[in-house]
């Protein structure tokens, strides 16, 4: 098993190097066919006063008016060694500011997936065992408008109810005022964040489980459960769950890009300095240097989710062939 997972990883290194090649090498032909000029937009109004010396120095050192060919070799040769190029918009090197803001990203998607998928485990449990009851209704008609809900609206929609008008919790950031950032205060800014990106990822889990579960009632295995005499819950939990998780864990890889997009709509509305915000403040201010590093890295993580999520289902049934 151990060797058909390296196989299965070494055989997606191999077709994800290409891909991200492809990916950043098309960012590089955007902006070349973008009308935006970066010497332009790095002067702005300061432009007009600049000596045409200054500007023209300025061109040929960030290599501009080359092909983008050559662009893209030069910025692939030093990506290579760690140097993604200067953020125009925060006026740091691209590396430095992934690195400060990774760490907060990470730590609102990885608490918000996983009580996503509990969500969406205990729900979809609950909605498929009391099929056509009340709180099936509840459960499956609340997925369904969740759905619909732009992550955005929700988002402030929780801001205005808990934060402005009832004032639990705080509404932005990682700190109040000039405090000092704490474990305490870090976790009570994160509630409403994780919160609405939980919210808005579980209802894909919990209308994918239940569907699986309804299916699995009708297979011969929980079929015998029940005619043995087995209490209900223990025919979910032990026999019906237990099948109907396999496909579920293909869900996971699948939704990575709709987490992405809701972090980073998460993040914008809540302030939170993380990853997501850094894309949006570098799509703002045309920062294409950023913006190319934070798009190549975005795709590298659902490369990576997909392969995890091929890898989880051959552990969770070993009879699946890890043929690529």
């Amino acid at each position: 098993m151990i060797r058909s997972i390296g196989r299965l990883a070494l055989r997606r290194l191999a077709f994800a190097v290409p891909v991200l090649l492809v990916v950043s090498f098309a960012l590089f032909v955007l902006a070349k066919a973008s009308p935006f000029d970066p010497v332009e937009r790095y002067f702005g109004v300061r432009i007009i006063g600049a000596s045409p010396e200054r500007v023209a120095q300025l061109r040929e050192n960030w290599g501009v008016d080359e092909p983008v060919v050559a662009q893209y070799w030069a910025w692939l040769r030093h990506a290579v060694t760690g140097d993604l190029g200067d953020s125009l918009s925060l006026q740091q090197p691209v590396a430095s500011v992934i690195g400060d803001r990774l760490g907060w990203t990470v730590l609102l998607v990885s608490v918000g997936f996983t009580l996503a998928l509990l969500l969406g485990l205990l729900l979809g449990t609950f909605a498929a065992w009391r099929q056509g009851s009340w709180l099936d209704r509840l459960i499956t008609g609340g997925c369904y408008a969740l759905e619909a809900a732009p992550v955005f609206w929700v988002g402030l929609a929780v801001l205005y109810v808990f934060a402005l008008q009832l004032r639990w919790l705080p509404g932005g950031g990682v700190t109040t005022g000039s405090e000092p950032v704490s474990a305490g205060g870090v976790a009570a800014h994160m509630v409403l964040p994780v919160a609405v990106l939980a919210i808005s990822q579980a209802p894909w889990f919990v209308l994918f489980v239940r569907q699986n579960l309804l299916e699995s009632f009708t297979e011969d295995h929980v079929i015998g459960a029940r005619a043995r005499g087995l209490p209900d819950h223990l025919v979910v939990s032990g026999h019906a769950l237990r099948t109907s998780l396999l496909p579920f864990l293909t869900l996971l890889g699948a939704r990575l890009p709709e987490l992405i997009t809701g972090a980073l709509l998460v993040e914008t509305v809540f302030s939170w300095p993380g990853i997501a915000r850094a894309t949006v403040e570098a799509a703002l201010n045309v920062d294409f240097a950023l913006l190319g590093a934070l798009t190549v890295m975005a795709t590298a993580v659902v490369l990576v989710g997909n392969l995890l999520a091929d890898v989880l289902y051959a552990l969770a049934d070993p009879r699946v062939a890890l043929d690529g």
